[in-house]
């Protein structure tokens, strides 16, 4: 398993923008595939958005056009930018690292990010 660490969370108003870091210390860090996933009370954990060792990208719906996924592999980190937040933005936002030959995945512990209107 890889461990990983989530930073960047916070309180910000609406419009406002915030960048999340997901960082860990694994030295084979660029072969995961690393997954930005929000979850709020009584909803379903739901993902954000995705970016693979190829760095292909993929976004929610709800997000496009206003986060934006990232990873610098030299510094073990990946990023998401977040612009343009909404009220609904609001979650716990956690990172997952996983291979797509393996079976398991790895979780951060998770960062707030609040969106006050």
């Amino acid at each position: 398993q890889v461990q990983l660490v989530e930073s960047g969370g916070g309180l910000v108003q609406a419009g406002g923008s915030l960048r999340l870091s997901c960082a860990s210390s694994t030295s084979t860090f660029s072969t995961f595939d690393i997954g930005w996933y929000r979850q709020t009370p009584g909803k379903q954990r739901e993902l954000v958005a995705r970016i693979t060792s190829a760095r292909e990208i993929k976004y929610a719906d709800s997000v496009k056009g206003r986060f934006s996924i990232s990873r610098d592999n030299a510094k073990n980190t990946v990023y998401l930018q977040m612009n343009s937040l909404k009220p609904e933005d609001t979650a716990v936002y956690q990172c997952n690292a996983r291979r797509p030959w393996e079976s398991i995945s790895s979780w951060g512990q998770g960062t707030q990010v609040t969106v006050s209107s």
